[in-house]
């Protein structure tokens, strides 16, 4: 069974230039959908999902109908794959059902992965430069060594409970019993 997908971002858009093309392929069913592609909640697509079986087709009239990103694009496309469910996207004209459909699915999902590991060497690379130059990642601690030691002070007091002594700093039991340790293993100093 070909099953067609449209996907307009707005109710001031139209779909109904994506309904003919879909028609025009021969689609016996069509899901419509209208949400921003990079909402998380598509509906129509996750009821379109669930009613696929093998050997449908999925057709859409571009990529950036379907998938949010690249990698949910491929995400969604691996799926379909190991459910044997054929893809077909009109404006791109991958077809996975041909040899050279399916040739640049996998180069499409190829590019993603050399795109995700460029960013994660880019960013590993970032972060030793900052290390290199003294700095360190992460928040900046809520309290001070000073106040830690002002805390410490305040906690030999047996009146005094933890809550009060957090209360005082305007931070919560957990930051300051984090502080305490924090400051006792030596990393705050």
């Amino acid at each position: 069974m070909k099953i067609g997908y449209a996907r307009v971002s707005t109710d001031i858009q139209s779909e109904s230039a994506q309904l003919d093309a879909l028609k025009a392929a021969g689609c016996e069913r069509i899901y419509k959908e209208k949400c921003s592609g990079k909402s998380k909640q598509r509906p129509e697509l996750e009821r379109m999902i669930d009613t696929l079986r093998a050997e449908d087709v999925v057709i859409v009239q571009r990529l950036d109908r379907l998938g949010r990103s690249l990698k949910d694009l491929i995400e969604l496309l691996d799926g379909f794959k190991s459910e044997h469910i054929q893809f077909i996207s009109l404006n791109e004209n991958i077809d996975t059902t041909t040899a050279v459909g399916e040739l640049a699915f996998h180069m499409i999902g190829s590019i993603a992965q050399f795109e995700r590991r460029l960013i994660s060497e880019r960013t590993k690379a970032g972060l030793e430069a900052a290390r290199a130059r003294g700095r360190k990642g992460g928040r900046k601690h809520k309290l001070t060594s000073a106040d830690v030691k002002k805390a410490q002070a305040m906690l030999l007091d047996p009146n005094m409970t933890k809550a009060e002594v957090a209360r005082h700093f305007g931070v919560s039991r957990p930051t300051l019993n984090q502080s305490l340790a924090r400051d006792c293993s030596g990393a705050g100093k």
